[in-house]
Order: C-alpha cells, then structure tokens, then sequence
C-alpha cells in the first residue's frame, strides 16, 4: 500500500529533513521501482530519486543511499514461489539460496548498483551496500516471517539453503563495493550491521555462570561476527562457528566504514527448553527469539511497543569493543531509534546516545557520525504501524506530518554540534529513561 507516503512525498519531506539542521540524510533506492522486470529500466522512477538527491543537495545535506534495504523485486526472488518449481527464470531467479539463481542475483543486483552510481555518482559520496545484513538472513532465509519467506535453519535446509544464500549475500555486498567503485572511486562505502549489547542471564538475571557467557560470545559470532569477520579476514566458516575453513581473498578490501546499528541489550542463555526450536549448529540460541532463550533483565529499560530493552548509553559498550576489534575501519552509528509515544522519551535516548558517542571520540574511537531512525513513523515489518519511531508523527489518514517535541531537541544540538549544558541537564541524566505514557 501506500505506507506512510514516503515515496510520493519525497520532495516535501526534504523540508522535514532541513528543519532537523543533519547534514547528512541516508535513505534506500527500491529496487524493484528502478527495475520492475528484469532488464527493464523505469526512466521516470530513476528522476524521481534524482530530483530527491538535487533537493537534499540545495540545502546543503548530504545524501546517503542504501543500496539494499532487505527487500528485492520479484523476478530476484518470490514470494509465491519460494521452492521455486520451475526453476531460474527472467521472472524468477529464485533468490540468493538457488544453486544457479543465487549467482545470477548477485550479478543483478551488481549491475543495478552500477546504474546507481552511474546515475547519481557525480552527486553522491556515501553509499551503503546492504542494511543488516544478518537480520535479512533470519527474516527472510531462516524464520520465513518476510520475503522471500523461506524457513530453512532446520537440518535438512541449512548446509543446503541457509548458508549458501548468507555466502551469495556476502558475494552481493563484495559486488555493490566493486561496483560503485569502478564508477565512482571516490566514493565511500560502507556496510549496515545490526549489532546488540548482550547480557549473559540466568532466569531473568545477569548470570556469571561461564556457559551463559559463552553462549552470549557464541549468538555474537553468529549474528554479527560472521559476516564482518569474512570481509575482514577474507574467509568463511560454513559452520558458523567462528572455524574458518574457506578462503575468499576477493572479499577483502571491500568496506571504507562499518554502520553499526544499535537498538536492544539481549540477555542469552545457556539453559535452553524451547521445544520444537531447531538450532543452528554453533549455538542452541540463535534460533529461540523469546523466553527462555533470551530474557529481559531490567524491566526499565523495556519498550513494550518493540518487546525488548534498550540501553540509552549501550552504544558505549559496543562501539568501544567494535573499535578494538576493527581498528582498521571508521565507524559510523548509521541507526539507533527508540519507538515512543513520548517525545521526552525519545529526546533523552539520543542526548545520552551522543553522549556516550562523545565520549568514545574524547578516547580515541573513530566514530563519524550519528543517523536517528528514524524521520518519519514507518512501516515496522511485523510491528506494523504501531511503534512510532518517527521524529515527525504521521496521520495515515491523511499523510500529515506533525512535529515532535525532539525535533527542536535534535535539531538543536544538529546545528550547533555540541550538546548544550541545557540538553545534558534535561534529557542526559543516566538511569531509566522517561516512562512510555499509558493507554487508558
């Protein structure tokens, strides 16, 4: 449907953009507008991000674009036709999973950056390649609940299915990279990760008890090790594991930056008892998104609209370790949103947000920039349109955009670069956040 207009009101919700004084907009370019059928190009869908791109310039912003935000047109890979019956076709390649069809849909989707770059490279320095790339892995090829809807961390489909699609995926961002590059080499490039503060708990508990340690360390690796290590090192554990028994030289070399994306602190555990659940082979959490496998800890950092907590000065913790471990990489905080009807709520998550990230700068870290998620309230996959993420509030009845109170915070702190000894002493005082409002 029509979402929250984001598409028809590009051009006006520029406005929205310039009022919050960033100097820096990231946003995706759909893929399927660009080329509804393969090889097919939508001239007219191509001047519309154009025209975006020009606006965004006019008011000194600069544009950041996604190449791929988890979603693919339909000839990539359909829905309808997840076993894909008929094998690969101009109308269905079958997905990155497909024996034949997966290389044929990195190809495509190299090309399609190509066109990109080409089209926008004179315009645009900043690009990512692919948002999250993990947490498509799971949505789309290992739980099915997004497109292409394919379940297939059971026995029978991992060693076949899932681990084939996460090394094409890895083959796809290696592609964007060399793509964009051969156009534009200047260009920095970048990749999206979703990352976690994770908590080693024991019925609802920190816990000290090493298994749970481990078997934090080990979700860690899986979720989010996996994929930046094998672009790091240039090799591959098809186990997912952390034992690396492939080469890839050719994946090296291939991030200017790393995005991380931070929104909850996830409490694992060892001491699993989810029937029916099947793990993949390094750890026996990875596929358990609920109690008992992974337990709240502090109910005042619970968000109940997303069903997690989260840690307003959490992005310490990580970015620190993520500096250690990646010295090599600048990093960027290319997401951390908090869904809230409480604009007060929202103003404190990014003032201590900052807060923690000057903090990291003042020791060294190279951390560069700061993206909220997100502008506007949006279509939150299975949440649907119940959590308000949205700086600006948005009535789908009619598509209005209304401020929120943080926008004057935010915007406030934007332009002059500096947290304000007005902002710390209102929004950044530690312990719980502001509470969510109930509903009568």
């Amino acid at each position: 449907g029509d979402a929250v207009g984001g598409y028809t009101r590009a051009l006006e919700d520029v406005n929205l953009v310039d009022r919050t004084n960033v100097d820096s907009y990231r946003f995706g370019i759909e893929w399927a507008r660009i080329e509804p059928q393969r090889d097919q190009i939508d001239y007219e869908a191509l001047r519309h991000y154009s025209q975006q791109i020009d606006a965004l310039r006019a008011r000194g912003i600069r544009p950041m674009i996604t190449v791929s935000h988890y979603t693919l047109p339909t000839w990539v890979d359909d829905p309808r036709d997840p076993d894909c019956v008929n094998g690969p076709s101009d109308t269905n390649l079958c997905g990155f999973d497909h024996p034949q069809g997966g290389a044929m849909a990195v190809q495509e989707i190299a090309e399609f950056a190509s066109l990109l770059a080409c089209t926008y490279g004179d315009r645009v320095d900043d690009w990512v390649t692919l948002n999250e790339p993990m947490v498509y892995m799971l949505f789309a090829h290992g739980f099915g609940v997004g497109p292409a809807g394919k379940s297939s961390l059971n026995p029978e489909k991992f060693d076949s299915h899932f681990v084939p699609a996460l090394r094409n995926l890895i083959n796809a961002h290696v592609e964007i990279y060399k793509a964009i590059k051969a156009e534009r080499p200047s260009a920095s490039v970048g990749l999206a990760v979703s990352v976690k503060k994770y908590v080693p708990v024991r019925d609802g508990a920190v816990s000290s008890d090493p298994a749970d340690q481990a078997a934090a360390e080990r979700f860690r690796w899986f979720f989010e090790r996996t994929f930046v290590d094998s672009l790091t090192t240039g090799s591959f554990s098809p186990h997912l594991d952390g034992v690396r028994t492939e080469d890839h030289p050719e994946w090296r070399n291939s991030m200017d930056w790393l995005g991380l994306q931070l929104y909850d602190r996830t409490g694992v555990t060892a001491q699993v008892d989810a029937p029916g659940v099947q793990p993949v082979p390094m750890t026996d959490v990875a596929t358990c998104a609920g109690p008992p496998c992974m337990q709240p800890i502090d109910q005042s950092y619970w968000n109940p609209h997303m069903q997690y907590e989260q840690d307003p000065d959490g992005i310490y913790e990580v970015a620190k370790r993520y500096g250690s471990e990646y010295p090599q990489l600048p990093l960027v905080v290319s997401e951390s949103g908090i869904a809230t009807n409480s604009a007060d709520r929202r103003s404190a998550f990014i003032i201590r947000n900052l807060r923690q990230i000057a903090k990291l700068r003042a020791e060294g870290v190279d951390l560069r920039g700061y993206y909220y998620w997100s502008l506007l309230d949006n279509f939150e996959w299975l949440n649907g349109y119940g959590p308000h993420f949205g700086l600006y509030r948005v009535d789908r009845s009619t598509m209005t955009r209304t401020a929120t109170d943080t926008v004057c915070v935010y915007g406030h702190v934007a332009a002059w670069r500096r947290l304000s000894s007005y902002v710390l002493q209102q929004y950044g005082a530690p312990g719980p956040l502001p509470p969510e409002p109930t509903v009568p």
